[in-house]
């Protein structure tokens, strides 16, 4: 990768609609060398994705909230039984096994508090693996960015 390509993922991170002769344009490079560029780097799997971005508070869903996980039993078994059930909720946005003093940390876009209490009943607290869970809700939000 060099400082082409670089600039090229810049741009698509910042909006991976832009039309191809566009971004040549913004990166110095003709259409058809930038598209081939472009194309080399989904092949390398530098380029994984392609996502919409959408407003919570329009879609209704502005409530977030980051939470800490710790776990009674590390195993492996255990441990992902209780991410599979995690990763399939529409609020989980965002789920990292971590080091330190917590095992996970689980960042959820909600619709409203009683989302929250019905969903942490039955992922945390009912949980029988789940040993404590700390619940920090964003008030301000100061930077969401989600390139590399």
């Amino acid at each position: 990768m060099d400082s082409i390509d670089r600039k090229i993922l810049d741009s698509l991170q910042k909006d991976a609609s832009i039309k191809n002769v566009d971004l040549a344009d913004r990166v110095g490079l003709a259409p058809s060398s930038c598209l081939r560029r472009v194309r080399n780097l989904w092949k390398a799997g530098i380029i994984t994705g392609s996502v919409v971005l959408t407003d919570g508070e329009k879609m209704g869903r502005n409530v977030k909230a980051i939470v800490s996980v710790r776990l009674f039993d590390h195993g492996n078994d255990a441990r992902k039984e209780w991410l599979n059930a995690l990763i399939q909720e529409r609020a989980v946005s965002q789920a990292y096994s971590v080091s330190g003093e917590t095992d996970a940390v689980i960042f959820l876009t909600l619709a409203n508090m009683s989302e929250f209490q019905e969903l942490s009943q039955r992922l945390f607290s009912g949980d029988p693996n789940v040993f404590q869970f700390v619940t920090h809700f964003v008030m301000e939000e100061h930077k969401f960015d989600l390139a590399n």
